[in-house]
C-alpha cells in the first residue's frame, strides 16, 4: 500500500504534535513529500506544532508544493495556526502567492486574527472595505455563538423575514406549553420522535429569522425550507451527533444546494466571497449558516433558546415530520 511506501503508516494525527516522533520517522525513511493521498507538511501546517512544521519544511522539497491547489501556508492561516504559518514564512514560503479566487495566504490571514501577521509588500492588495466589514461581522457573530451547544440542533436560517411571517408561510399553529413540555419529558421513553419533529421555536432576529428545533432536524427538511424561501433564500442544517453539520441551500422555493457542509474548507472553484466565509467560520456550522443568511445574531437565544415562538407544523399528508 501507498502509505507503508511513504513511511507513515500508522501515524495518527495527534503525532504532528511529536518532534521526536516525526524525526524518528523520517530518519527512518519515511517521505517527507509523501502522506497517503496528500502531503505531510500540509497535516503538520494545520495540526502540528511550529517545532514540527519547521522540521518538516526542512527536509521538503518544496516548502511550498501544492495538494488540492494549496500550500502548507494556506492551511496553516486556514487553520487559524499562527505559529507555524510564521515558521513557513521563515523557511521560505510565499504568503502572498494567490490561490484560490484571487487569495493568497497572506491577504487571508487580513481578516483573520492576527492580521499583522505578514509584512505587506508594496503594491499588494489588502482587503476591501466590503471584505473587512464581513471580517468584523464573522468574529463579532463567532464570539456570540461561542460556547453553545448545538449537536442534534436543527435549524432553517431565513433572510429577510420575520419571526410571524415564517409562522404564516409554514401554516403552523401556537404550540401547547404544557403539551410541549410533557413530551419533552417524557421522551425517548413514552415519545417516538415523530411525536416532537412536528415542534419548532422560531425568532426574528435582525436581518431575518431562525428557525430552531434543539432536538431534531425538521427545520432542515425541504417541507420546511421550501415555503420559508418564497422569495428570499434559506440555509438550513442539521447538527448530526454521527457525521456532523449538514448544510443545504434553498432560494425562492429551488434547492439549490444539499448535503454540504458548513464551516469547510473552500473548493477550488469556490468565489472570493465563499474563500472568505469558509475562513471566517471555518469549523463554526451553525455561525456559517447564519451569516449565508446574512442574519445579525444579537446572542444565541435564537438557536438554543427561548425562542419568541414555540408553534406546531401542519400534518399535510397524513404523516408525521
Amino acid at each position: 500500500m501507498r502509505d507503508r511506501e511513504d513511511g507513515w503508516a500508522g501515524f495518527a494525527y495527534r503525532g504532528w504534535q511529536d518532534l521526536d516522533a516525526v524525526r524518528r520517522r523520517l530518519d527512518e525513511g519515511a517521505d517527507p513529500d509523501a502522506w497517503r493521498n496528500g502531503r505531510p507538511l500540509h497535516r503538520a501546517a494545520g495540526r502540528g506544532s511550529p517545532e514540527v512544521v519547521t522540521e518538516m519544511a526542512r527536509r521538503v522539497a518544496d516548502v511550498d508544493a501544492l495538494e488540492a491547489g494549496t500550500t502548507a501556508l494556506w492551511e496553516a492561516v486556514l487553520e487559524n495556526r499562527p505559529e507555524n504559518a510564521k515558521a513557513l514564512a521563515a523557511a521560505g514560503a510565499d504568503p502572498w502567492r494567490p490561490l484560490i479566487a484571487g487569495w493568497s495566504p497572506g491577504r487571508l490571514s487580513l481578516a483573520g486574527p492576527v492580521p499583522d501577521l505578514f509584512v505587506m509588500p508594496e503594491g499588494e492588495r489588502g482587503l476591501s472595505e466590503t471584505e473587512r466589514t464581513a471580517a468584523e461581522e464573522g468574529r463579532r457573530l463567532v464570539a456570540v455563538l461561542d460556547g453553545i451547544v448545538t449537536e442534534g440542533t436543527g435549524l432553517a436560517c431565513v433572510a429577510g423575514i420575520d419571526a410571524e411571517e415564517a409562522i404564516r408561510r409554514l401554516e403552523a399553529t401556537p404550540a401547547d406549553d404544557d403539551d410541549l413540555e410533557v413530551l419533552l419529558e417524557d421522551y425517548p421513553d413514552e415519545h417516538g420522535l415523530d411525536e416532537i419533529l412536528r415542534f419548532v421555536g422560531v425568532t426574528s432576529v435582525p436581518g431575518g429569522c431562525v428557525v430552531t428545533q434543539p432536538w431534531g432536524y425538521a427545520p432542515s427538511m425541504p417541507e420546511v425550507l421550501v415555503p420559508l424561501s418564497a422569495d428570499t433564500v434559506c440555509y438550513g442544517l442539521y447538527a448530526n451527533p454521527k457525521s456532523g453539520g449538514q448544510g443545504s441551500v434553498v432560494c425562492d422555493g429551488q434547492i439549490e444546494g444539499w448535503d454540504l457542509i458548513p464551516g469547510g474548507s473552500p473548493a477550488a472553484d469556490s468565489s472570493p466571497e465563499e474563500v472568505l466565509a469558509s475562513y471566517l467560520y471555518r469549523h463554526d456550522a451553525v455561525a456559517f449558516a447564519c451569516a449565508y443568511a446574512e442574519l445579525r445574531l444579537p446572542d444565541a437565544r435564537a438557536v438554543v433558546g427561548p425562542p419568541d415562538h414555540w408553534v406546531e407544523l401542519p400534518n399535510h399528508d397524513g404523516s408525521a415530520y
